[in-house]
């Protein structure tokens, strides 16, 4: 839901990226709540690997190249789009506080082309379109953890029927998620173009390797995190990383 460091600045980017996943998802695919986006829509504007490497003509009206982009701010539905805005939102906030606009923007941006990248090089003469901003988010989320590993991030667990609040450490939480990603990645290079019931694993990998990997050459500050009886208190010092 949260982490427990706050920002001294509105996130303008994150904002910004946010808002341009959601009005590329409901105008220029023409997404749903109930429906998901055209088929037409992911085929253009999706990034097919076969066409990026040349094993396949690009035959689309964008070319091969600009779909690197362009299949960042795509999605296959309403709960794929809501599920990455928000841990862009939790985690993509600090880490933008973490460094200047115009570098967050970059760092963003390269951690999705490396994210894509990799998908592209382990099934290069793949014909299926990768869409979605999970590769982009999870550079992002590979710089938080090297920054505060040890922060607090509210997060809702069920309970057998029940749902309940706790606060994990961003080390556990984050890396079960990429150990996570790992895992089902490597066990779907035996069909890589469908058998990981088309979630782009080595996108999530790759983007997060990224972060991991290039967050000290663009954060420019890391702040000091808050003692946990004072998670609500005023807003910590920020200190050089």
């Amino acid at each position: 839901m949260k982490d427990n460091i706050p920002t001294d600045r509105v996130p303008i980017v994150t904002l910004l990226l946010i808002a341009a996943n959601v009005l590329v998802y409901f105008f220029l695919q023409h997404g749903g709540f109930a429906s998901g986006p055209t088929q037409s829509g992911v085929l253009h504007y999706g990034a097919i690997p076969a066409e990026v490497t040349g094993e396949q003509p690009d035959t689309g009206p964008v070319a091969a190249w600009l779909t690197l982009l362009t299949a960042m701010f795509m999605h296959g539905g309403i709960l794929h789009l809501a599920g990455n805005m928000l841990f862009l939102w939790i985690f993509g906030t600090t880490v933008e506080d973490s460094m200047s606009r115009p570098r967050y923007v970059a760092f963003y941006l390269i951690g999705g082309l490396c994210a894509i990248g990799l998908q592209i090089a382990i099934s290069p003469g793949s014909t299926v379109p990768t869409i979605g901003a999970s590769g982009a988010i999870a550079g992002v989320l590979g710089g938080y953890i090297v920054l505060y590993p040890r922060a607090r991030v509210v997060t809702i667990v069920l309970v057998i029927l029940f749902f309940t609040l706790i606060e994990l450490p961003a080390w556990l939480l984050l890396g079960a998620w990429f150990a996570e990603q790992a895992i089902f990645a490597a066990t779907s290079l035996a069909h890589p173009d469908g058998g990981s019931g088309g979630v782009a694993y080595f996108a999530h990998v790759g983007g997060f390797a990224f972060g991991l990997l290039a967050i000290r050459a663009f954060a420019q500050r890391r702040k000091q995190l808050p003692p946990p009886s004072s998670a609500a208190g005023r807003p910590p010092e920020a200190v050089l990383p």
